[in-house]
């Protein structure tokens, strides 16, 4: 009983700060007649993947710069050919970097060296079908793309999901308030407050990074979609009777 009493006292009065400098010294606590019991607890909702994102380019090197770009710009022009030729939308190929930078040969005792110049083009690919993603990287390879990092896979709207993962959170918490709230011989008797402390919409999928030689092409690239689990975690106080 002295337990009880001590966690009711150390919780029960709620002041309203909001209250204009003026008002707040006719401000009376509110006390609360109960235990107030604060639980935390995790929702989680299931997920498959809907939606992957490649990142690809191409990297040249020349003596010039102006070589270099055009390089560069050549082969890239193939690559984002053969991808819209693949079935891309032209609205899911995004331009992400475009870089270049001089090469230099350094030696002890001397002033770095220019010896050429790298470019890069590097876009963002993002389409629907995921079961296509090896075929979509096969012709990134055979185009001439050397720099690719992906599939990342996701869910294109994961709104609906973390919803569910809150209710979800709801329901665990209520779970074990009643379960302290019997083992301490009560009951639960409402909600005073409930918060949101993060959301995690889709943990991402660990991302293949490859530079890719002129001739290694990716033979029959198998990407399998798997399960996401959004989750959401929320605080909730209970006041117990």
């Amino acid at each position: 009983m002295m337990i009880r009493l001590a966690l009711a006292a150390s919780a029960a009065a709620i002041t309203v700060a909001a209250l204009p400098a003026a008002a707040q010294s006719d401000a009376r606590p509110v006390l609360i007649d109960g235990t107030v019991l604060d639980v935390s607890a995790t929702g989680t909702s299931t997920r498959v993947p809907d939606l992957a994102v490649i990142e690809a380019g191409v990297v040249t090197q020349a003596s010039t710069a102006a070589v270099a770009m055009q390089q560069n710009n050549a082969q890239m022009t193939k690559v984002l050919a053969a991808l819209r030729k693949s079935g891309v939308a032209e609205r899911d190929i995004q331009t992400a970097t475009i870089n270049l930078s001089p090469q230099y040969r350094y030696a002890q005792n001397e002033p770095p060296v220019i010896t050429g110049y790298q470019a890069s083009n590097q876009v963002s690919i993002r389409f629907r079908d995921i079961a296509k993603s090896g075929t979509i990287l096969d012709t990134l390879v055979r185009e001439g793309a050397n720099n690719i990092s992906g599939p990342n896979l996701t869910v294109d709207k994961p709104e609906g999901a973390l919803d569910e993962a809150r209710t979800d959170a709801i329901k665990k918490a209520r779970a074990r308030a009643e379960l302290y709230a019997q083992a301490a011989g009560l009951k639960v008797d409402r909600i005073l407050a409930i918060s949101e402390g993060g959301s995690l919409p889709m943990p991402p999928v660990p991302m293949m990074a490859m530079r890719a030689s002129a001739g290694m092409v990716a033979d029959k690239l198998e990407v399998v979609a798997g399960e996401r689990e959004p989750n959401v975690t929320v605080s909730v106080r209970f006041l117990l009777k």
